[in-house]
């Protein structure tokens, strides 16, 4: 317990002290924002800042912090450490940066934002990556919420049935206003979650179990350890919880929203650190259990299901898994929405159109459902899609640290802060898809030599392009 006291306290001062230097880095002003320049009453919409951040903390909080740092405590207290390096010095940076350009640039979305920094042709391949990525995440998050619904209801309302309301909750939230549903239900959920959250972490103290330690070694603890290494894969499996791509998907939503560029530490750099901590409270409830029950058990959901049951009681239990469940569905229906947008700056359509939503909508819909049927009629759909996703995931934030990284240059202000965690991260992504089985299934030792290639080719790039641009300005 007290590693993991440490590095709950680490996150919280984290905010404090790095989310200040970073923000002191960007410099927020008293310029006019978004949402008081560019009101549509569809998307750009003035909202008070306790809302965003709930709205945002929401957004990013999906099955990630939760199921993956569960899948990730298998890996043990090497978990921890990621969750609180990777949340303080890469995830929430990621967001912070992320979200303030978007402010900056009349609230862009992400692959606008690629693209202004990383040149024309990376905006179009980041353009169709992204709505793919926000399909991946719509699909993925249905299951999940819907499985645990027909586990808390009578049999008659089965998983086939939640699938299909949660599924209607997502158009009616992606068509509709941003301050119609999403503004109005969100501060609910919101609330829902971190109770499970604070609930789980006063029982993690009652209860007292015995955690790993740092000072005991970083040994894998997984089952399988010999074919699922910590590097690449606990870095990719823990994912939301550190660092993700998705994130800055996200960003731009609630920067349409902002009234003040002053808002973006406590918002996203905020909700990204409370987000890591959430991820943390999981990891930790997750290694009680595997060592209370062994590590057979793969469904993150009956393990969620468990440990609330068992340390909530029956009230407390179904309330944890509700916070569970607004998760993910309030995730999901928010990619969806970013997907309408990406989109819409791609094509130029205005949106306060419904007719113009629809034309966007029923075609990413479709798509959706169909990947949903996929993940339903295999029974190792949903695995290779969430596997998929969250590859996907953390290569987008490999893109996002690298166009924050030459916003940065440009601006001459400290582009390592973001330099580090992009040559970090383009080595685990590289890494990942060459070892995973649902990638390229390399032996290590290759895996291993391409990634730190893919690092080096990175390294000689940013070199030379640093040098051009030094020279330019």
């Amino acid at each position: 317990m007290i590693t993991f006291t440490l590095c709950l306290l680490a996150l919280i001062a984290g905010y404090f002290i790095y989310g200040r230097f970073i923000e002191h880095v960007f410099g927020p002003d008293d310029r006019k924002t978004p949402a008081l320049t560019k009101a549509d009453g569809v998307d750009y919409i003035p909202l008070p800042t306790w809302k965003i951040f709930m709205i945002q903390f929401l957004n990013i909080a999906g099955l990630g912090p939760i199921f993956g740092a569960i899948m990730g405590a298998k890996f043990g207290s090497a978990s921890y450490l990621w969750i609180v390096f990777g949340s303080i010095f890469a995830g929430a940076v990621h967001d912070y940066f992320a979200g303030m350009l978007s402010l900056r640039h009349d609230g862009e979305s992400l692959p606008e934002i690629i693209g202004r920094y990383l040149g024309v042709t990376t905006k179009q391949v980041m353009r169709g990556f992204t709505v793919i990525l926000m399909i991946l995440v719509g699909a993925v998050f249905v299951a999940g919420p819907a499985g645990l619904l027909a586990s808390l209801t009578p049999e008659t309302l089965d998983t086939t049935f939640w699938i299909v309301v949660v599924f209607i909750y997502y158009v009616l939230a992606t068509l509709l206003p941003v301050d119609k549903i999403i503004g109005k239900i969100y501060p609910l959920f919101a609330i829902a979650l971190l109770f499970m959250a604070v609930g789980i972490l006063v029982m993690l103290y009652v209860n007292h179990p015995a955690l790993p330690e740092v000072w005991d070694g970083l040994r894998n603890t997984n089952p399988d350890a010999s074919a699922l290494p910590i590097f690449p894969i606990m870095f990719v499996s823990i994912a939301c919880g550190a660092i993700s791509g998705f994130h800055a998907t996200q960003s731009p939503l609630m920067a349409r929203c902002m009234t003040s560029e002053r808002h973006g530490r406590p918002v996203f750099y905020g909700a990204m650190i409370t987000e890591g901590i959430v991820a943390l409270i999981w990891a930790a409830a997750a290694t009680y259990f595997f060592h209370e029950n062994g590590m057979e058990e793969t469904n993150a959901a009956v393990i969620v299901d468990a440990i609330t049951k068992n340390w909530l009681g029956t009230v407390g239990g179904v309330l944890a898994v509700l916070g569970v469940i607004a998760a993910p569905i309030t995730s999901g229906d928010t990619a969806f929405r970013s997907a309408r947008l990406i989109v819409a700056d791609f094509l130029g359509m205005e949106q306060k159109s419904m007719r113009r939503r629809l034309y966007i909508c029923v075609p990413m819909f479709l798509a959706a459902i169909g990947l949903l049927l996929y993940s339903l009629r295999d029974k190792d759909g949903f695995d290779m899609i969430w596997r998929y996703f969250a590859w996907a995931n953390q290569t987008l934030s490999v893109f996002t640290l690298w166009a924050v990284t030459v916003y940065l240059v440009r601006a001459k202000k400290q582009y390592f802060l973001t330099l580090i965690p992009a040559f970090f991260m383009t080595c685990v992504c590289t890494t990942y898809i060459c070892i995973a089985p649902e990638g390229f299934g390399l032996s290590h030792p290759v895996a291993y030599g391409i990634g730190i290639a893919g690092v080096v080719i990175a390294l000689v790039w940013f070199a030379v392009w640093k040098n051009k641009q030094t020279k330019t300005l």
